[in-house]
């Protein structure tokens, strides 16, 4: 396996910077954030360390990202794009379509040949209604990715934590009875899942038995913990804010067990690359901070990935 970041945390450093400072940490991967030009739509998103649309465009600065991650030895897992593509707003859901689709043209070009993104949700509506849509929806994009030779690996996070994400979230895919659903509906072999254990750890599902049950759909993996406060969870129970009994947390710093979870990853032959997602708020503020953030996660993790 490949231990690398998602490149959002360093959302102040420029794509040289960013690329500088994995090479710097001795990381080998980076899962590169790639969200429309300017346009941040919630923490941790509108980060744009590669312009795609630039990227399609211009041989030349398609070759000098390629040249200048060759250069620091660096590898890019994924390009990543986080948006609501099923938004109830049909002019949102188009721009969000429309950038991944050029997401899947960029990733194609770079030699990257993956992208990690939600499926989307219509918030208005149930989980039926939703399935309904995803095959409406998602079959112009993955006929796309897969004329481009590009993997489309769908994170399980439910967003699903404030008022603006409720009743039903963000993003459908997030158990494994849907995924099974969702694969049925869209049977593409490019069509995986970008593997997070702690989403699974709030909403009580065994983050273990998934691995070896969706094995051949496990393209790409996030390394983020989650601690639970069971004080707080038995004062607001399992239909509040899950940000009420919650909090992401630095791998080993919260409730998975990561030598269990990297376990099974090595049980199925998983050697792909493996992201690090930073998103503890008691590491943010401050440059120093966030470095620290790589660091020790970084330190943790190898002792399951080297």
């Amino acid at each position: 396996m490949k231990l690398g970041f998602v490149s959002a945390i360093l959302d102040q450093s420029s794509f040289e910077e960013m690329i500088d400072t994995a090479s710097d940490l001795g990381f080998a991967c980076v899962e590169v954030a790639c969200w429309p030009q300017g346009k941040a739509e919630r923490r941790y998103a509108g980060v744009s360390h590669i312009d795609c649309e630039r990227v399609i465009a211009d041989d030349s600065y398609a070759s000098y990202v390629k040249d200048y991650c060759a250069k620091k030895q660096i590898e890019i897992s994924s390009l990543a794009y986080y948006p609501n593509t099923m938004d109830a707003d049909l002019e949102k859901r188009q721009a969000a379509v429309d950038h991944l689709k050029n997401l899947i043209k960029a990733s194609a070009k770079l030699g990257v040949n993956m992208v990690t993104t939600f499926i989307g949700r219509d918030q208005s509506k149930n989980v039926e209604e939703n399935l309904k849509l995803v095959s409406e929806i998602w079959p112009p994009i993955l006929e796309l990715a897969k004329e481009q030779g590009v993997k489309v690996a769908i994170e399980n996070c439910p967003m699903l934590f404030g008022p603006d994400q409720w009743p039903g979230g963000q993003n459908l895919m997030t158990t494994p009875a849907i995924w099974k659903k969702v694969f049925a509906l869209l049977p593409y072999e490019n069509l995986g899942i970008n593997y997070d254990p702690s989403h699974f750890v709030w909403q009580m599902i065994d983050y273990i038995k998934p691995i070896y049950e969706f094995a051949d759909k496990i393209f790409h993996v996030h390394y983020k913990d989650i601690k639970l406060y069971p004080d707080r969870l038995n004062q607001c129970g399992i239909m509040a804010y899950p940000l009420d009994f919650m909090s992401p947390k630095l791998p080993g710093l919260g409730d998975v067990d990561w030598g269990k979870y990297v376990s099974a990853l090595t049980d199925i032959g998983y050697d792909g690359y493996t992201c690090i997602e930073v998103e503890d708020k008691a590491f943010e503020g401050t440059k120093e901070k966030v470095l620290d953030s790589l660091k020790l996660s970084k330190k943790y993790m190898e002792n399951f990935v080297i």
